[in-house]
């Protein structure tokens, strides 16, 4: 027990005893403010910071949505702690973006980008001119973050819903070391991905991405909002699984995973497609839907490949029927679901093979359909030989389906990233809804 409570009190106080802070330079306030609606163009751009700065003439950068500069030369007030910079031209109706760089006394070059509208509301300052889209990196990132979630879910699912009661300490502690540790990759990967895209929207090289002014994208954007709240849950998520582990009391798995799974949607909520204006609560609900049932598909495959089948031969025909009859609920909510978003995103059918999004729709279809098709076999191949008490060797047969099912989620991260085609304005909108 006092092992288990100084792992317990070391993991904790990691977790909670915060790193020495810094005196970076920090902007405190910003007029127009970050990502506001004002109703009459502004005629200069004011930043304030926490601490006396050194700037350059081209300190603060107002650009129209064309990119033309809009700000004249920049200059400082109150003894080096708010910079100025005029701006002209600017007209209702439009978004505008401002970037920002100075000089703090500890030698570091602080930076950042926020939008404000004139009349509109703000753009997105992931749309901030001069921002880059969406790169590989962030289809990896995104990759990461959905199988780090099916390695949360699906085996927690396998392990309440299937494997109920005792199962052998072996791998009863893999079950815990694998969930802790999926909690952790989800806050982790987490940080990762909204570091990357707003890395793409400040334009910095890596070496001054920490000094970085991240918080138009944590406070202003959907994105941002969900980024801070599922932190903060998967925090909670694996203190709860830690808790369970180091204590023995298992039945804390439970609320793990309902928070876990209630937590998914926030990465439905804030998503690229769901800012797209054609998007609705309810393909956010069917993409959450969607989302949960291939999560704890995948994971649950990989828990029977790499966990139940090499550490407990006796769990085998158990886990292998019980996941396989939950199995047939998964596939038809993950098929039903992506219909219906397929429906949703694709206003033509020839959307299918004349864009970027449909064709990788396709090919997530595809994969799909292997993996399905693979799910099948084993269905109905090896659960019949299981239940009649033969001892099929299933083992490299499941890696090889989970091998395909995190190739699914691969295609599906990067069809996440990608815009779906516009819908034509000139359509009706229940020409639309009937169809």
């Amino acid at each position: 027990m006092r092992r288990r409570l100084v792992l317990l009190g070391t993991v904790v106080g990691a977790l909670l005893v915060p790193s020495a802070a810094f005196a970076h330079v920090t902007l405190q306030s910003s007029e127009p403010v970050t990502q506001s609606r004002v109703e009459t163009p502004p005629k200069e751009v004011r930043l304030r910071f926490n601490q006396p700065v050194t700037i350059t003439s081209n300190a603060i950068e107002v650009l129209a949505p064309d990119g033309t500069l809009l700000s004249g030369t920049a200059k400082t007030e109150d003894g080096g702690y708010v910079v100025v910079a005029p701006v002209s031209r600017l007209v209702a109706g439009k978004g505008y973006t401002v970037r920002w760089r100075v000089i703090g006394g500890d030698g570091h070059s602080p930076a950042g980008v926020f939008t404000f509208g004139v009349g509109v509301p703000a753009p997105p300052p992931t749309e901030a001119v001069g921002a880059s889209g969406t790169t590989w990196r962030d289809d990896i990132a995104r990759w990461a973050l959905f199988s780090a979630l099916a390695l949360l879910i699906g085996p927690l699912v396998v392990r309440l819903a299937i494997l109920r009661g005792r199962v052998p300490e072996p791998l009863e502690r893999r079950f815990h070391l694998v969930s802790v540790v999926a909690a952790f990759l989800v806050i982790d990967v987490g940080i990762t991905g909204f570091v990357l895209r707003a890395s793409n929207a400040l334009q910095l090289p890596i070496a001054d991405l920490p000094y970085g002014d991240l918080q138009p994208f944590a406070e202003k954007t959907r994105f941002g909002i969900a980024f801070l709240v599922m932190t903060v849950g998967f925090g909670a998520v694996a203190a709860l699984l830690l808790v369970g582990w180091v204590f023995d009391r298992l039945e804390l798995r439970w609320p793990a995973l309902a928070v876990s799974i209630a937590l998914a949607s926030g990465l439905s909520l804030s998503g690229h497609q769901a800012t797209e204006p054609n998007s609705s609560a309810f393909s956010e609900l069917a993409d959450w839907l969607h989302l949960v049932a291939a999560s704890v598909w995948v994971g649950g495959v990989a828990t029977l490949a790499f966990l139940v089948w090499p550490l407990a031969p006796s769990l085998r025909r158990t886990a292998f029927v019980g996941f396989a009859r939950l199995a047939i609920a998964l596939v038809a909510v993950m098929v039903l679901a992506g219909a219906y978003l397929a429906f949703e995103r694709l206003p033509q059918l020839s959307d299918l093979w004349e864009t970027q999004y449909g064709r990788f729709l396709l090919l997530k279809s595809a994969m799909v359909a292997v993996a399905l098709a693979w799910g099948a076999v084993h269905h109905f191949v090896v659960r019949p030989r299981l239940e009649a008490g033969d001892e099929p060797d299933a083992g490299p047969s499941l890696m090889g389906e989970a091998a395909v099912a995190f190739a699914v989620l691969l295609s599906a991260a990067i069809l996440t990233n990608l815009s779906p085609p516009p819908v034509d304005a000139t359509t009706p909108t229940t020409a639309r809804s009937s169809r």
